[in-house]
This record gives structure tokens, sequence and C-alpha cells, in this order.
């Protein structure tokens, strides 16, 4: 199949705009393709509308991808309020009596900032739950597909199928990885200064 003619390098730039997903606060979003950006994805706010800049060789399905991370992204920005490790417990009992029928009960569960390398862990025998602090300021569907993950271990410890069954509980699984992929994709990338202009 030959490559759209949009997606080459060296096209004109162009601009798409579409309504926003159900529940996003702005009005539009839109698309700023350009031959100029190379690798990085940036995204902002104007007025009532969110405006995503992606390089113009980027597939539709690659664009739609990064809306959805970008949106994510601007709206963890904007609601950055951070649970302290009391609410986070509170959140984790509620999340333990909505998916598993109270069956998972930690013992304890906070924030920590030795995980660097995991976005949470869990120490079965000792019922303790702690949660990457890199996840501070994420969307909550995200933290809550942490714990909801870390609370599966309380009753799987490791990750077999059992395991991923009871996981399928929680609705925004996908979602939540694939957000989760975004963020270390995009780590990956160079920073480079995203000009406002393009």
């Amino acid at each position: 199949m030959p490559a759209d003619p949009l997606h080459r390098a060296g096209s004109p730039q162009r601009s798409t705009t579409s309504p926003p997903p159900s529940g996003s606060g702005a009005s539009a979003i839109e698309v700023r393709r350009s031959t100029r950006r190379r690798r990085t994805v940036s995204a902002y706010r104007e007025g009532d509308r969110t405006v995503v800049l992606i390089p113009a060789r980027m597939s539709e399905a690659e664009e739609q991808r990064w809306v959805t991370v970008m949106l994510d992204k601007l709206a963890a920005q904007e609601n950055k309020r951070v649970l302290g490790d009391a609410e986070l417990t509170e959140r984790a009992e509620r999340l333990s009596v909505q998916y598993f029928d109270g069956r998972a009960r930690p013992t304890s569960v906070r924030w920590v900032t030795n995980q660097n390398t995991r976005w949470g862990s869990c120490t079965p025998s000792e019922g303790s739950i702690r949660l990457s602090h890199r996840l501070q300021g994420m969307p909550e569907y995200v933290v809550d597909y942490v714990l909801v993950h870390e609370l599966a271990h309380l009753l799987v410890p490791g990750h077999g199928p059992r395991f991923w069954q009871l996981l399928e509980a929680y609705p925004r699984t996908e979602r939540a990885r694939g957000y989760l992929e975004g963020v270390v994709a995009a780590d990956r990338l160079p920073h480079l200064p995203a000009a406002r202009d393009e």
C-alpha cells in the first residue's frame, strides 16, 4: 500500500480539528502536523481548544494514540492534587471492595521515591503496597489501575493466567497500560524544546 502523501516528510503542514472526547473540558482538539517536527509531540490549551503538535509523517493510528496520551497528560497537569498515603489506602480499600469483593486487604499502601523502574510493587506476605511517586499527578484511572494490579498480587502473587483474569475486572486496564507505555516511550524520545508556533 503506498504511503499517504499527507504523511510524507516534506509535505506542507496540515491541521485538523475534531470534537473532543466526551467528558473533556475543551470544546475541540486541533492536531497540527509539521514537517519541521521530527519526533516530539506536545500539546497545550488555546482558549477553549486543545492543540496537539505532531510530526507530519505520523500515521493516523499514531496520531489518535498520541492525542489520547497528550489529553491525559494535560488533564493530569491540570489536576495535580496529590493523594496522601491515608487517602491512597482508602482508595485501595474501595477498589478492593469494588473489584475483588474486599478479599484483597492491604496492611499498608504508600508512595515511595525509590522505584524508578516500576510503577508499583507488592509484598504479599506483609500485605504492603508501594506506588512510585512518578504516578503522582497522572490521571486517576491510571493510579487506580496500578492499585488494582498490586491488590491482585495480594490474591495471586505471580503474573500467571489467574492474575490477568483478576485484572479483567478493571474496565480501564488496556487504556491505563497504553497510557503508561506512552509515558515510557515519551521518556525515551529526545527532549527538545517544543516551539508553540509550529
